[in-house]
């Protein structure tokens, strides 16, 4: 028995108006088939709503439709104008923001830099102003000075603000009194002004034609008069107040210790290293050669003078502190 030959597939058309097939597919509108097609358009398929309510639209879609082939709204000046302005009013908003904390470091700097530029400025009015006038001089260190008498030769600073006393002025005034060896003034706000005065050391009196004249050791006169003062000695010494050994001599009479100085009538020298003393009343001579180690020579004397009173001796030899010689 023959085995039946297999039909050849129908053709694509037959396929589709096959009497079977349509009978199996359900009845309804075909779609269209797309896929073979490269310029089909897919169809649009309207967004759902619920009921009594607007279909949603897709973003950029106003409800109408738009042709894309339509021409572009005209741009005004005025818009321009507004984005501009918007653009710069954002931009200012952004720098500031930023800026903040620069901003406010800046302000505390001025101000500041203004507290101590109004301090300074009320600091100078007051001080040169009336309110720190000087009223009252204070001289301090005059022994031999009569302090008064300075006071007065310094009243014409009297009114004058303390930063603005006149130096030159109180120099001037203070020249007139030779025991003055220098001078420093002390403002004491608010109103006193104080002196105060480094004397001169006088070391004896020296014989001129005008009378004995009173000197210190830097051979300046403080004074002269007709007759010796008492209780300062003659120098007796070559070659003036210039000279080497009139320096020997200022420099042994004020390393001497005041109870050795009061005894002390006259001094001679005629070189630097050969200064020798007399005390008074026994006319006993110190050797004490030069001024070198004067300190140690005074305190060596002032302990034989304690075993050995003047009294009793003529000659007290220290040129050589070491060893002591006494006649």
């Amino acid at each position: 028995m023959r085995r039946p030959t297999p039909l050849p597939p129908p053709p694509a058309g037959a396929r589709a108006d096959d009497p079977a097939r349509r009978t199996a597919e359900p009845a309804g509108p075909a779609a269209p088939d797309v896929t073979d097609d490269p310029d089909a358009v897919a169809p649009v398929i309207p967004l759902t709503a619920r009921p009594g309510e607007a279909p949603d639209l897709l973003p950029g879609m106003d409800g109408a439709a738009k042709d894309p082939d339509a021409p572009a709204e005209p741009v005004g000046l005025r818009d321009v104008w507004r984005a501009s302005r918007a653009r710069r009013k954002a931009l200012r908003s952004e720098i500031r923001r930023f800026t903040a904390r620069q901003r406010r470091r800046r302000l505390t700097w001025l101000g500041v830099a203004a507290a101590l530029v109004l301090l300074v400025l009320g600091t100078l009015g007051a001080a040169y102003s009336p309110l720190f006038a000087v009223e009252r001089f204070r001289v301090v260190g005059a022994e031999q000075l009569d302090a008064a008498a300075v006071e007065q030769a310094l009243a014409g600073q009297l009114g004058t603000p303390l930063p603005l006393i006149d130096e030159s002025e109180v120099k001037a005034a203070l020249v007139a009194f030779p025991l003055v060896e220098s001078y420093r003034l002390e403002a004491r706000p608010p109103h006193e002004l104080v002196v105060r005065i480094v004397e001169r050391t006088p070391i004896g009196l020296i014989e001129t034609r005008a009378g004995y004249t009173l000197v210190d050791a830097a051979g300046v006169a403080l004074s002269t008069t007709e007759t010796p003062a008492p209780g300062r000695p003659i120098l007796g010494v070559q070659g003036g107040v210039r000279s080497g050994a009139f320096e020997s001599v200022g420099q042994v009479i004020r390393s001497l210790p005041d109870d050795i100085r009061s005894l002390v009538t006259g001094v001679t020298a005629s070189t630097p290293d050969d200064v020798t003393l007399i005390l008074g009343g026994t006319n006993t001579q110190v050797v004490w050669g030069s001024a070198e180690d004067s300190a140690m020579k005074a305190l060596v004397l002032q302990t034989m003078m304690k075993q050995r009173p003047p009294e009793s001796v003529s000659a007290y030899d220290v040129s050589s502190p070491g060893s002591i010689v006494v006649r």
